[in-house]
């Protein structure tokens, strides 16, 4: 890939310039093959519904990597925005409008949101077997559906150009009720760990803040999500060890 342009850089992965129109999203060496190929069967599956996001063409393989090809999509990251601004109403509606439109698609070619947190609930090793017995019932308890939920919706994960708004990353891509994504939405942006270097305090109040508009944009109540936000609280132990290791205090009530 030397001799390709370098034009984005993730967690998971690298973005490189490929065919005029187009990029490869190159994951990291060593990253789980099944996992690429279902964030490629899931990005497939909505390559054809009417919501904005870069349509995935083929998988390839480079030498010890494997990438997707998708569409090239210009734009700032609406993280990389906000951050800038400080416009927390206007990054509030932008990820309302768009994800409104996602959520009024229904699909059934894709995982079912309760076996994605089931499965990590099971892998939290954490969590005590009291805790993952109740967050299980709970589960149970929570509503089925086949409404698309993308999953990771949150604003590093939305490109922003012209004023227009493009979703990316499809790798926790389910259906399921709604409330589970907007509640997925919510932890993400309110309750994932800030960097050690930072401001620590300003920015878990303006990630707060954040979540608060996006519930009053997309007109949900925070007890209307709570059961969901609890399940998904306890599940990300499984899903994510490190990640809440780093944040003090977090248990299944959100607290």
């Amino acid at each position: 890939m030397k001799d390709r342009q370098r034009i984005g850089e993730g967690n998971t992965a690298t973005v490189y310039e490929w065919e005029a129109g187009k990029v490869l999203k190159l994951f990291r060496k060593g990253y789980p093959v099944q996992a690429v190929e279902r964030e490629f069967l899931n990005a497939c599956a909505v390559n054809e519904l009417s919501f904005a996001k870069p349509k995935a063409y083929e998988i390839i393989r480079c030498e010890e990597q494997t990438g997707i090809v998708y569409d090239k999509v210009e734009g700032e990251s609406l993280l990389d925005w906000v951050l800038r601004t400080g416009d927390l109403q206007e990054c509030a509606s932008q990820m309302a409008r768009l994800h409104q439109t996602i959520l009024q698609h229904s699909v059934s070619r894709v995982p079912d949101y309760k076996s994605f947190l089931s499965e990590h609930l099971a892998n939290a090793a954490s969590l005590h077997a009291a805790e993952r017995d109740r967050a299980l019932e709970l589960l149970a308890r929570l509503k089925d559906g086949d409404t698309l939920c993308h999953g990771d919706f949150h604003p590093g994960n939305i490109l922003l150009s012209g004023g227009q708004t493009t979703v990316i990353d499809f790798m926790n891509l389910c259906q399921g009720d709604r409330l589970y994504d907007v509640a997925r939405s919510v932890f993400l942006v309110e309750y994932t760990p800030v960097p050690a270097d930072s401001d620590r305090a300003s920015l878990l109040r303006m990630k707060k803040t954040l979540a608060e508009c996006y519930l009053n944009e997309m007109q949900v109540a925070r007890e209307e999500i709570q059961d969901y936000l609890s399940v998904i609280i306890a599940a990300r132990a499984g899903e994510c060890p490190d990640e809440l290791r780093t944040a003090p205090g977090l248990n299944a009530a959100g607290e």
